[in-house]
């Protein structure tokens, strides 16, 4: 067995034992499925750590998935593995198991039959007081209570009766003073509301016969401007002839339209005018569905472009590959496309037959064939037709590489790893066997990642070793936002 053999199974070995540990540790499934994913937002989550678990009426019903800020506020991912009710009502609280258990998600949820959640809801969060702040409360209490007894104990509480019921009685004593002083002057009060209604039994008669007075001197007015108020009344009058003049046209015109004359007319009773102006509308609103539901398409795309490069060590000369990846998702959960290119290591094999003919001296001549191989550097297209099987499983089949394969996907710890295996030119030069490709990519940055694996182990035999960068769809936003106009 050769060394790079050895060396690749070694690496082959290397990558099992990872991605098992990774599995263990992260404690995830691959093959279970995914749940329903729900936010909360909380004042203050301490203590509460991810994978903690969520539970309905103190059943376990999914796990903590992630905890960062949303603002000043706390804002939870709780991912669900077991369907949960919730309707309008519905709010999350942080509890604990037991006095000094661990903190978990506790959902509760609100009233039964109501209206149901919309998707995208975010949990209004309930933070029980935290042990620091009950004792805080236990400690003003107890203070409190102190300062209360203390002010008890030191204090002479028959003397504060006694004292009390002095001020009382000297309080009454006070009170009848102040009423026997002021006999008088109440006395006095009462004479005045008696003068007062004998002056106003003396001078409301008087006070009647001026209002006579000046009811009489209005009816005067009013008959000295008689004329004037005639006046107005024919100014009234005329406007009320305009008026209805102004009726009996509107009642010839909605005449017309009623026996079907002009264009309102005919477009009120003809009912085939009538089917056309709604056919119209209905034409020109059917374009602008068509429309909005062609734009909102096309925002519901994801896009992302993929360079990667990396090396074959087993290769002897041009022991290196580059490759750039456009991967569209048109977010329907079924179709994925995919277009690159790339400078595969070694270039294109190429077969070419050359006939030589060689003419000897006595006239006869001598034709030879030869066939030769021959290694031309180009570059090599990939355009890619893809499926989203059950499981999350990616199915694609298309061109890889200048020539017809296919490929499959299968993402692990939220696409963080990603296992991929390509079989492509089925029909190489010298009866070689197809190129195949078995490969890992671990994703430890939003857009950084290393990539490493088998590379045509059917022939040159030969493991990889590299990296890659991959910007989405916020990040092209803003590589064409800050080149210059």
């Amino acid at each position: 067995m050769s060394q790079a053999v050895k060396v690749g199974i070694f690496a082959t070995v290397c990558l099992v034992i990872l991605a098992v540990l990774i599995w263990k540790i992260e404690d995830i499934n691959p093959f279970a499925v995914e749940g329903r994913r729900i936010d909360a937002v909380f004042d203050s989550v301490a203590g509460l750590d991810e994978k903690a678990s969520v539970r309905v009426a103190g059943v376990r019903v999914g796990r903590v998935d992630g905890v960062g800020l949303d603002g000043i506020k706390a804002r939870v991912t709780l991912l669900l593995e077991k369907p949960v009710p919730m309707p309008k009502g519905t709010y999350a609280r942080v509890a604990n198991l037991g006095l000094l258990g661990e903190k978990y998600i506790e959902i509760v949820p609100g009233p039964p039959g109501g209206p149901d959640l919309p998707p995208g809801t975010v949990l209004p969060g309930v933070t029980p007081p935290t042990i620091d702040e009950a004792i805080a409360k236990i400690n003003d209490i107890g203070t409190s209570i102190q300062e209360m007894t203390g002010t008890l104990s030191g204090a002479d509480l028959g003397g504060n009766i006694n004292h009390l019921m002095d001020e009382l009685e000297l309080t009454s004593r006070e009170i009848r003073l102040v009423v026997a002083e002021n006999r008088a002057n109440l006395t006095a009060t009462l004479g005045n509301f008696r003068e007062m209604s004998a002056v106003l039994s003396r001078e409301l008669p008087r006070l009647a016969e001026q209002m006579n007075r000046t009811l009489t001197q209005i009816e005067t007015l009013v008959a000295d401007n008689r004329g004037d108020v005639s006046e107005s009344l024919g100014n009234i009058r005329e406007v009320t002839d305009r008026l209805q003049t102004s009726v009996d046209n509107f009642n010839q015109i909605s005449g017309k339209i009623a026996r079907g004359e002009g264009t309102l007319g005919k477009l009120v009773n003809d009912e085939k005018a009538y089917e056309k102006v709604v056919s119209t509308l209905d034409s020109i609103q059917g374009g602008v569905e068509t429309l909005s539901g062609t734009l909102g398409a096309i925002n519901r795309f994801r896009i992302d472009l993929d360079m990667q490069g990396y090396v074959l060590p087993g290769l002897e000369d041009s022991n290196s590959q580059t490759t750039l990846l456009l991967d569209i998702d048109p977010q329907d959960e079924k179709r994925l496309y995919r277009a690159g290119i790339s400078s595969p290591p070694g270039g294109k094999r190429r077969e070419k037959t050359e006939t030589i003919t060689v003419t000897n001296p006595d006239g006869t001549t001598d034709v030879t064939t030869v066939n030769k191989i021959t290694t031309e550097k180009t570059y090599a297209a990939t355009g890619l037709f893809g499926y989203r099987a059950p499981g999350d499983v990616r199915l694609f089949a298309g061109l890889i590489e200048n020539s017809g394969g296919a490929q499959v996907e299968y993402p692990l710890l939220d696409d963080r790893f990603l296992v991929s295996f390509e079989a492509f030119d089925f029909n190489r030069p010298e009866d070689l066997s197809p190129h195949l490709r078995l490969s890992g990519r671990w994703r430890f940055h939003p857009n950084l990642y290393l990539v490493g694996g088998y590379d045509d182990f059917l022939e040159d035999d030969s493991y990889f070793l590299g990296g890659g960068i991959r910007w989405n769809d916020e990040n092209i936003k803003y590589l064409l936002g800050v080149i210059p106009k």
